[in-house]
């Protein structure tokens, strides 16, 4: 993508300060930024770095304060960062390109491929599958029968799909992801043998659902799971079977929930948290990284610690248990000298 900087304020609608006609030609950090390049500034530490970038423009916060004197070419936006994000997108269009369909993959004959559909080297697609339009299935990825994928999506090398999966339009789905996996279902015997619960159920994925790699979502055991619209999760997360994902939660790497439990809406969960099964977690809740939650979550509720409690209240006593082993030694001299008293 090429353009000037007046275009480009356009398309952010923002306020150039500076000059308009630049040429523009890519988008870089504020640190490594040259002649050509666009940046963005949404945070104010990085306000020394506005007057050294190499950048022909930068795009930052209108609360920001700044020395008019020292600036060259800004683009005065309400929001950087969202204005930033909306950028990448439009430059990231020109990466993914459709290729057709190649000579060596193989479709059943009983798939029903809408438009503009692109299926790479060695990918299998199996039988009574619904693919939409526009969709980009690269090298080998794996879709097993009654498969059915929306308008619009990508899915990257090495994603495997299993039976039964619904997904809706413009997901993403990054490479080596497992959709529709068994759930970790098992019942002991008499003689304490553990036997296989059969996982009967599939996956159901909502709209605008982008999944990291190497990330499992396994398959009901009777029923859906289901992650709803708009969800993003990152690499290397487990959803277990049955688990329910509440509209536009995310989810950072190494999370795991347990089979069962309900994540409301507009959650936001940290790396490396844990979640036990059958639990109920309220809309717009925030789990710190590392938390683990043991119990049901009410509501706009911010969590910290485990076992998870609200994150003040973790913070205050966090204090007290940096200061254990004074507090402890302190406690000891006062039994002493209440002892030398007695």
């Amino acid at each position: 993508m090429k353009l000037t900087i007046a275009e480009l304020a356009k398309i952010l609608k923002g306020e150039v300060i500076g000059e308009c006609n630049t040429s523009l030609i890519n988008l870089a950090k504020i640190e490594e930024a040259k002649s050509g390049d666009i940046t963005f500034i949404s945070n104010p530490k990085y306000i020394p770095w506005l007057y050294k970038t190499g950048a022909s423009v930068v795009v930052i916060d209108k609360g920001l304060p700044y020395d008019k004197a020292k600036i060259k070419n800004l683009i005065i936006v309400d929001d950087a960062y969202l204005s930033f994000n909306n950028l990448l997108n439009k430059f990231s269009k020109n990466k993914i390109s459709h290729f057709g369909l190649h000579i060596d993959s193989r479709i059943h004959e009983s798939v029903k491929l809408g438009d503009n559909v692109s299926v790479g080297q060695f990918s299998v697609i199996g039988p009574n599958c619904n693919i939409g339009n526009n969709v980009i299935i690269m090298d080998n990825v794996s879709i097993q029968e009654n498969v059915t994928i929306g308008d619009d999506c990508v899915l990257y090398s090495g994603v495997r799909i299993y039976d039964g999966t619904f997904i809706g339009n413009q997901c993403i789905f990054h490479s080596n992801c497992v959709i529709g996996s068994d759930g970790f279902g098992f019942a002991p015997n008499e003689v304490g043998e553990y036997v296989k619960t059969p996982q009967l159920g599939n996956v159901k994925i909502g709209n605008k659902v982008e999944i990291g790699s190497n990330s499992s979502v396994d398959r009901a055991t009777l029923g859906s799971t289901v992650i709803s619209e708009g969800v993003k999760i990152d690499n290397l997360v487990q959803i277990a079977h049955n688990v329910y994902i509440g509209k536009n939660t995310v989810i950072a790497g190494q999370c795991g929930i347990a089979g069962s439990t309900k994540v409301g809406e507009n959650c936001q969960i940290g790396g490396q948290v844990g979640i036990i099964g059958h639990l109920a977690i309220g809309n717009n809740v925030r789990i710190n990284g590392q938390t683990g939650v043991f119990s049901n979550i009410k509501d706009n509720v911010t969590l910290r610690g485990t076992p998870a409690i609200d994150e003040r209240t973790f913070n205050r006593s966090y204090i007290h248990f940096r200061n254990l082993e004074k507090i402890v030694s302190d406690i000891n001299d006062l039994k002493k000298s209440n002892d030398n008293n007695n």
